[in-house]
């Protein structure tokens, strides 16, 4: 017998990822030299954003799902709106005749981190009113992505984005929040992020960052040494988990959030979980005694190939989710995150590779190996 998951309400960024294919050992340097004609194969475009890969992915997943965002009145709008229609999900895309559609140009080529071109469009106009109590009532969770692109939801130290989530928790529902990359040179970088976190966090039942992003609000001299000691190479890859993450994740929950959960890329993600009183004030009925003060780090699971990691963090918080609305133990809400996210990087766009629990469940059962973590 199937699982009947309650209603969850998506909200935030969504764009319209453009994603050319591109060879493996690609110069990302030399293709970004002026002047140059670079030869590259089929372009995959698909729905991007956390309302798009978090939202269709809980909706594959099994987990119905309402998503809400800002899009154009344009071919890309449409093309965001036909996916979202398509996938069974119900579709609340506000349409915003004053902005474009917000699209990224993906460059992934296999087995090196992304770069992003990004424009933010219609999220920049994106408003906490603009998920009303009507669009909230039947859900139990709200999940909200990318405030750092979405000017209107950081200003004023997050006040509106805080109002949101207190709306929410008013009406019931438990609430998680994803953040995204900052660029250096946006007016997001000037923003005081230490005091938007802890002015939003007390709101937010679950918040599901990177290490990156975490360490760049929170701390961002050590984040500075930490691109230092990569020097050029992946971030992750370089970080000592126990020493580097954990005191982050400790953070978090001293800000007032509930349930910490800091992705770390390929090595993984590390949870950890507020003390019983606190997880008391949650909404949703989690069995305390199976969350309170639980912590452990999950390693990656090894995916067949990598084609390309867009995506896979907003994969991996959607089967987190999930998860936890099925009232499983935090191990197993980290262990399917993880599994989720290895699929998800077996295929170009973030939905492809993602299966069923089900089939995510047999995967894991059948002595599907993880990554090494003797540095853990």
């Amino acid at each position: 017998m199937s699982r009947v998951f309650p209603m969850v309400v998506v909200a935030g960024h969504i764009c319209l990822d453009i994603t050319p294919a591109l060879q493996s050992g690609c110069d990302l340097g030399a293709l970004l030299r002026p002047g140059r004609l670079v030869h590259v194969g089929p372009a995959d475009v698909h729905t991007g954003g956390c309302v798009a890969n978090a939202g269709l992915a809980l909706q594959k997943l099994g987990v119905p799902t309402r998503l809400i965002a800002r899009v154009g009145m344009d071919a890309f709008g449409a093309l965001i709106r036909d996916a979202a229609l398509a996938s069974g999900a119900d579709c609340a895309l506000i349409e915003d005749s004053q902005s474009a559609t917000s699209y990224s140009v993906v460059l992934a080529p296999p087995d090196v981190d992304r770069i992003f071109l990004h424009h933010a469009g219609a999220n920049e106009r994106f408003l906490d009113t603009d998920v009303p109590d009507e669009a909230l009532k039947g859900a139990k969770l709200l999940h909200f992505g990318y405030p750092s692109l979405m000017p209107a939801l950081y200003r004023d130290h997050g006040e509106p984005l805080r109002r949101l989530f207190t709306r929410a928790h008013g009406l019931g529902l438990a609430t998680s929040l994803d953040m995204t990359a900052i660029d250096p040179a946006s007016e997001a970088a000037r923003v005081d992020w230490p005091a938007f976190l802890r002015n939003v966090l007390p709101a937010v039942d679950c918040f599901l960052p990177s290490a990156e992003e975490l360490c760049a609000m929170l701390a961002p001299t050590q984040h500075a040494q930490w691109l230092e000691r990569a020097n050029g190479r992946d971030v992750t890859a370089c970080l000592d988990i126990a020493t580097d993450v954990s005191p982050l994740a400790e953070e978090i929950l001293a800000l007032g959030a509930k349930i910490a959960v800091v992705k770390c890329g390929a090595r993984g993600l590390l949870y950890r979980i507020a003390e019983k009183s606190a997880l008391a004030t949650m909404p949703f009925p989690l069995d305390i005694a199976a969350w309170a003060s639980r912590s452990g780090f999950q390693p990656a699971f090894r995916p067949e190939r990598v084609v390309s990691a867009t995506g896979a963090g907003d994969v991996s918080i959607a089967a987190f989710l999930a998860s936890l609305l099925s009232g499983l133990p935090p191990e197993a809400c980290a262990r399917r995150a993880a599994a989720a996210g290895a699929c998800c990087v077996e295929a170009c766009d973030a939905l492809s590779g993602v299966p069923s629990l089900a089939q995510l469940d047999r995967r894991i059962a059948q002595g599907w190996t993880t990554v090494s973590t003797a540095a853990e």
